[in-house]
């Protein structure tokens, strides 16, 4: 039988997570049975979010499991399968994990959990991105929750990743100012040149909230009336400062915080003072979405209008490293890991 090579969760982080808190394994596949499909994976999205899993601490989702395989959605092709909606050689996404190959059983499938993808005009890989979890959170955070009226000034954080280009071209869509506040040089000129936004702030030439927000207020002349939180801590500081009356702030992400040390807000009066939304989600939570979603992102992209970039590491040995870069924002881009 074929080896399948998976990475576990071999023990929880103390503080920063390392490269030691992972395992590689290997198993044999096992024979399909009725309803089953045998799915190897071409692509593994990493995302932030795996990381607040890592820890056994409560949150929005339970603590991953020790010895399981990593979680994380799968792009790839059905090698086989004893399922009548799936034939060998369907382009498929998935849950598949942090593994060479899936079998995927019919409960998964019928509860939506794998599912064909289109590569006519939308590349692989980029349901795991763009058109995928990433551009449906932006999407969701954007419409739903910031709701921007045409000429409205939007930012947001982490702006050069998946969720932030998505986030950019949703907004820019809809007739808004977009500036966004992103790691290096490099990436806020991406930012602007490539993804079009109106600006981009390079937060590490700041030293703290106040220097930041001096930033954020020459971008931002006419004030935030909406932003999205990818970070949290400092940026979150800055841009409260600059927030209209009546703002609206979509908290998807606080990664930041993700090691488990406090974020206190500065100026938590500001909330009060300009009667200010603040709503934290978990797109999972909003299925009823997707469709809507994927539908005009998956338009931007085959347009031309978004345009996306990608950090492709190569091989599942590498997936703790690229892993614990994105945690670094030295991914620019979706981060990816490349497996066939």
């Amino acid at each position: 039988m074929p080896i399948n090579h998976r990475i576990v969760l071999d023990n929880r982080p103390q503080g920063e997570a390392t490269v030691h808190n992972f395992k590689m394994v290997e198993l044999p596949l096992p024979e399909l049975k009725e309803g089953e499909v045998l799915v190897c994976h071409h692509y593994l999205s990493l995302d932030p979010y795996m990381r607040g899993r890592m820890n056994e601490s409560k949150s929005y989702a339970a603590p991953h499991p020790l010895g399981e395989v990593m979680l994380g959605a799968t792009v790839g092709e059905v090698v086989d399968s004893r399922h009548p909606k799936f034939k060998a050689g369907d382009q498929v996404l998935g849950m598949g994990g942090w593994q060479e190959y899936s079998v995927v059983d019919s409960n998964t499938i019928s509860a939506g959990f794998l599912r064909k993808v289109d590569t006519t005009h939308v590349p692989l890989s980029h349901y795991l991105g763009a058109v995928g979890m990433p551009g449906v959170t932006a999407w969701y955070g954007l419409v739903k929750i910031i709701a921007p009226k045409a000429g409205e000034t939007v930012t947001v954080s982490a702006a050069s990743g998946a969720v932030g280009s998505a986030y950019g071209a949703l907004a820019k869509a809809r007739g808004c100012r977009v500036v966004g506040i992103a790691g290096g040089k490099d990436k806020c000129d991406y930012v602007v040149n490539e993804l079009g936004f109106d600006a981009c702030i390079d937060y590490k030439e700041h030293k703290d909230y106040i220097s930041l927000s001096k930033a954020l207020r020459q971008a931002c002349p006419n004030g935030i009336d909406g932003h999205f939180e990818n970070v949290g801590g400092m940026v979150l500081d800055a841009v409260m400062l600059r927030t209209n009356a009546f703002a609206r702030i979509a908290v998807c992400g606080m990664i930041a915080g993700y090691d488990g040390a406090p974020l206190p807000m500065s100026n938590p009066a500001l909330i009060l003072v300009n009667r200010m939304k603040i709503e934290g989600f978990i797109v999972s939570e909003h299925m009823e979405v997707w469709p809507e979603a994927l539908q005009e992102l998956g338009t931007l992209v085959g347009t031309g209008k978004l345009r996306p970039r990608e950090s492709v590491a190569q091989g599942l040995a590498a997936a703790p490293e690229a892993f614990l870069g994105l945690l670094k924002g030295k991914n620019f881009g979706k981060q990816l890991v490349k497996l066939v």
